[in-house]
């Protein structure tokens, strides 16, 4: 299984399209361990451009802090499970807390009226 999780500076980055760079973890299920990581940039951010590039990459998962209903719904239809509300740490930290069940969640950061028209408007929490 990989999983991919969107950093900044090495740490998850609580909005998804904003990130620097996804760490694509590649795991092992039934020992609940990272086999690999790998740093990837992502092509510029454009509405549906991630869901599919994240697709090509391999991933099942993505672990994120926040991200919009339109892409929520983009990734659900690509059939990649989306874990929302994580916070900003090591993408290995992350990983092995969710093999394990362990991952700690709060509410996706970017629910809200931040959003209009489908559009990212304002998220002074994401800056």
């Amino acid at each position: 299984m990989k999983i991919a999780i969107p950093t900044v500076d090495g740490l998850l980055c609580p909005h998804f399209g904003h990130c620097q760079q996804f760490a694509i973890v590649e795991v092992d299920t039934e020992k609940r361990d990272v086999i690999s990581q790998t740093m990837i940039t992502p092509p510029p951010h454009e509405p549906g451009i991630l869901p599919q590039w994240i697709s090509q990459q391999g991933c099942t998962v993505v672990i994120v802090g926040g991200m919009g209903g339109r892409a929520l719904a983009m990734f659900n239809q690509s059939g990649i499970t989306v874990v929302s509300g994580a916070s900003s740490q090591e993408p290995k930290e992350i990983v092995l807390a969710y093999l394990n069940g362990e991952l700690i969640t709060g509410g996706n950061l970017c629910d809200g009226p931040i959003f209009r028209q489908g559009g990212h408007t304002d998220c002074a929490q994401h800056e």
